[in-house]
C-alpha cells in the first residue's frame, strides 16, 4: 500500500531523541524552547508556544482572545473538526463561510458577504479562523482589512502550511492575523508524533497561551500576588496539561533542519502528478500567485455522474490496487453532531460540490517517481472503469 501520507525519519532523528532519552529532562526542559525558538525565527514571528496537538493550540488560542459563550467562530467548512470545535469548547456559536471554488479556502468574497449581513442582524463574529487547505494560503490580506472594519480577531489554521509563503513571506509570521496555528502530526510537513505551536507578535497573547498550556499556573514571581517561598507557584486561570515533551521538540528541532527541503520536494512531486494527469479527466490543484504552498496535499477532482457515485468507484478502485487514497475534508456541517446544531446540506453549496469529487492523492517526501507512476497508472484504470 502507498499510503497518501508518511513521517521521514532520518538517523539524525533517532539520534536527536536518544540524546534526549540520556539527559536529565524528558520534559519541561530545554529542547521545547528551542525548539520554539526554531520554528519562531524561521517564521518571523516573535512569541511561538509549543504544545501537544494543533488542536490544543486551536482551543488556547481562542482562549487568550478571550472567546466565550454568547460570541460566534466562524470558520471554513472545509477542514479538519478541530477548528470549529475550538469554538465550541469555549461555550462558543460556531458557523461556516462557503469556501473558494479554486482553492478550496475560506472565500474571503464570501466572508465579506456574510459579515455585511451579520452586521445588519447585529451578530458579528468575534474570531475568524481561515484554513490554509493542502498547505496554500488563504486570502489573508483581503481578510485582514475585513477584519479591520467589522473587528473580528483573526487565527490562522496553517496545519497544513508550515514552509508555505504568503505574498513571500513565511506563513506563520502573523502578519494578517492575531495567531497562528501549526500542527506536528506525522503526515503533515515535519512531525514531533504528536504536536502542535501557535504563533503570535503579541507578548500578552503568547504570556496567556504559555499559562493555558501548564494548568494556568505560573512561577514568575513578577505575576504573582504573594510569595510564600521559592517553591511556590500560582494558578491564575483555569488551564490545562497541553504541554509538548523534550522527546517531540528534540524530533521536530531535528526535522526543522530539512523543512525547506521538505517543501521543495512536496513541489516537484506536485508538478510532476500536473504533467502525468494532464490527459485524465481530473482537475488538478491550482495554485494562486500570491503563495508558495507547503503542498501537505494533493487533491484532485473527479467529476461526478449524474447518480453521484463515481468518485467513489475511483476512491474503491485505487485503494484496491494498493494506492491509499484520502479524502480531506469531509464538509464539517454535514457531521451528525453540527447538523444536530441546525446545520443542513445546502448551507455551504461549493463545499458540498468540492466534497463529492475530492481525492488525496499520496505525497510525501520519500515518494519515489516509481511510486509515483504506480499511482498515476492506477488512477487511470480506475476512472476507465468508473466511466464518464
Amino acid at each position: 500500500m502507498i499510503p497518501y501520507g508518511r513521517q521521514h525519519i532520518t538517523q539524525a532523528d533517532v539520534d536527536a531523541v536518544v540524546e534526549v532519552l540520556r539527559s536529565d529532562f524528558l520534559t519541561q526542559g530545554p529542547a521545547v524552547p528551542r525548539f520554539e525558538q526554531a520554528v519562531a525565527g524561521h517564521c518571523g514571528a516573535a512569541h511561538a508556544v509549543a504544545v501537544n496537538s494543533a488542536t490544543s493550540a486551536l482551543h488556547i488560542a481562542c482562549l487568550a482572545l478571550d472567546l466565550g459563550p454568547g460570541d460566534l467562530l466562524w470558520t471554513s467548512p472545509v477542514t479538519f473538526v478541530a477548528s470549529a470545535n475550538c469554538g465550541l469548547y469555549c461555550g462558543a456559536d460556531v458557523d461556516f463561510v462557503d469556501i473558494d471554488p479554486r482553492t478550496y479556502n475560506l472565500s474571503a468574497g464570501a466572508l465579506a458577504q456574510k459579515l455585511a449581513a451579520a452586521e445588519r442582524a447585529g451578530r458579528l463574529p468575534k474570531i475568524v479562523v481561515p484554513v490554509h487547505l493542502t498547505g496554500q494560503s488563504c486570502d489573508m490580506a483581503a481578510i485582514h482589512e475585513l477584519s479591520k472594519r467589522y473587528g473580528f480577531r483573526i487565527i490562522e489554521d496553517a496545519s497544513h502550511a508550515v514552509g508555505g509563503r504568503y505574498r513571500g513571506e513565511p506563513v506563520g509570521n502573523c502578519r494578517y492575523s492575531d495567531i497562528t496555528v501549526f500542527s506536528f502530526h506525522p503526515v503533515k510537513i515535519i512531525t514531533t508524533a504528536e504536536g502542535g505551536m501557535a504563533l503570535t507578535q503579541d507578548a500578552a497573547l503568547a504570556a496567556r497561551m504559555e499559562m493555558l498550556r501548564s494548568h494556568g499556573i505560573t512561577r514568575d514571581a513578577a505575576k504573582m500576588t504573594r510569595m510564600d517561598g521559592p517553591w511556590y507557584y500560582e494558578q491564575q486561570l483555569l488551564g490545562f496539561n497541553y504541554r509538548l515533551t523534550d522527546l517531540q521538540a528534540a524530533l521536530g528541532l531535528s526535522q526543522m533542519l530539512r523543512l525547506d527541503e521538505y517543501v521543495a520536494r512536496r513541489h516537484e512531486i506536485a508538478a510532476r502528478y500536473d504533467a502525468l494527469l494532464a490527459d485524465l479527466p481530473v482537475t488538478t490543484p491550482w495554485q494562486h500567485p500570491d503563495g508558495y504552498s507547503a503542498f501537505h496535499l494533493y487533491v484532485i477532482r473527479v467529476e461526478e455522474g449524474a447518480e453521484n457515485e463515481r468518485r467513489r468507484r475511483v476512491f474503491e478502485g485505487l485503494r484496491a490496487r494498493g494506492i491509499g487514497v484520502n479524502v480531506h475534508y469531509i464538509p464539517v456541517h454535514t457531521q451528525p453532531y453540527y447538523e444536530q446544531l441546525g446545520f443542513v446540506p445546502g448551507d455551504f453549496p461549493v463545499a458540498e460540490d468540492y466534497y463529492a469529487e475530492a481525492i488525496s492523492l499520496p505525497m510525501y517526501p520519500a515518494m519515489t517517481e516509481a511510486d509515483q507512476d504506480r499511482v498515476v497508472a492506477a488512477l487511470g484504470e480506475a476512472l476507465g472503469e468508473a466511466g464518464t
